[in-house]
């Protein structure tokens, strides 16, 4: 008599493997294996029982018990070696969430509500300092006329004449066998003679929610925020889905928000960056005070330190990024032109350092 293969083995797992590693693991081998996948191969029959009888075994918590303790002694007592008509009973157990419900899933329409989702405009203001608002939003809520079950009030489902309210029907062809959701009830075992007219045998109906949001502190473009429970109901009982708020920001007419930080430009007379000086600028807590340096040229920054938005998954505040841009005066007097041609006159290359040098580069360029 030919010694059993270790069931652990015939698996590819060890003893330390978990019920769900188990589960994958049969139904890889059943897939590989079952005969009617492998009608030209006489050794699959085999290795579909050995796997099957394996998985029996080792998904069974008393089974695996005495097995760990025994071996195959404590398990051989009873086991029915498994003939070619239980492979179907095996692989829809295995396989009822690919072909539509296996023996245990009765259930098989049960299912969870939408989620759903609101895009949501908000200022920079209110994104760096959180917020509190209402917002209204058309939801599918259970019908409260039947209580969601679909039938007028008063009367109640019946059990399906096709499926005798069992929710599934089998489906045979030669060893293949799956069980899968009844056509006629779509696996709920039930059928309404008398639909509630709200919701015409649905079991929900469109509603007007109003829901209070409550935005956090440092919220960025494209964060969302989950409402749990706030979506659709579900169907034949399932749970009832989420709402996402999903956040964006509206433009600024004085920043620009990268992360944490801030940056905005600072217009400044070319007197003033000749010279130099202090410019008041504004911030989101108030004004500051930024002291220009003599010859300070467009494109430079000024960092005002912790000046920007501290974000939600961090403690520190980011910092405000001032870029200069210088201004060409416009709409000059007569006087004014005149003084600008005799500052020019008085210009020299000591003065304009950066014009010369590229001249200097042209010249060379065409040269």
């Amino acid at each position: 008599m030919a010694t059993k293969k270790d069931y652990y083995e015939v698996l590819g797992l060890n003893r330390q493997s978990s019920d769900e590693e188990i589960k994958k693991s049969f139904k890889r081998l059943a897939m590989k294996h079952h005969p009617d996948r492998n009608p030209d191969n006489p050794k699959s029959e085999g290795l579909f029982k050995e796997a099957k009888e394996a998985y029996e075994v080792l998904s069974d918590p008393q089974k695996k018990s005495a097995y760990d303790q025994y071996g195959h002694a404590g398990v051989d007592q009873g086991m029915g070696g498994g003939g070619a008509n239980d492979f179907g009973d095996a692989f829809g157990d295995i396989f009822g969430d690919i072909f539509g419900g296996g023996r245990s899933n009765k259930r098989s329409n049960v299912y969870r509500g939408a989620d759903l989702r609101y895009n949501m405009q908000i200022t920079l203001e209110q994104a760096a300092k959180g917020t509190e608002t209402k917002i209204k939003i058309p939801v599918m809520s259970l019908c409260k006329p039947c209580s969601g079950s679909g039938a007028r009030k008063g009367t109640q489902p019946v059990n399906c004449g096709t499926c005798q309210g069992h929710g599934q029907v089998r489906m045979q062809q030669g060893f293949f066998s799956v069980q899968q959701a009844c056509p006629n009830c779509q696996g709920t075992g039930k059928m309404i003679k008398d639909p509630c007219s709200d919701c015409r045998g649905s079991g929900r109906t469109e509603v007007s929610k109003t829901l209070t949001v409550k935005i956090p502190a440092g919220v960025d473009e494209g964060d969302r925020i989950r409402l749990s429970g706030e979506g659709e109901a579900g169907l034949n009982g399932g749970p009832t889905g989420d709402l996402y708020v999903v956040v964006s920001l509206k433009p600024h007419a004085i920043f620009e928000r990268d992360g944490a930080n801030l940056h905005c430009e600072m217009p400044i007379s070319f007197t003033a960056a000749a010279l130099g000086g202090n410019l008041e600028v504004p911030t989101l807590d108030g004004s500051a005070k930024i002291k220009i340096p003599p010859e300070t040229q467009t494109g430079a920054t000024f960092r005002l330190k912790g000046k920007g938005i501290k974000p939600i998954r961090s403690s520190n505040y980011g910092d405000l990024h001032c870029h200069v841009v210088i201004e060409t005066p416009i709409k000059l007097t007569e006087k004014q032109k005149k003084l600008m041609e005799q500052l020019e006159a008085l210009n020299s290359e000591k003065h304009s350092p950066r014009h010369t040098t590229w001249v200097d580069k042209v010249k060379d360029f065409f040269d």
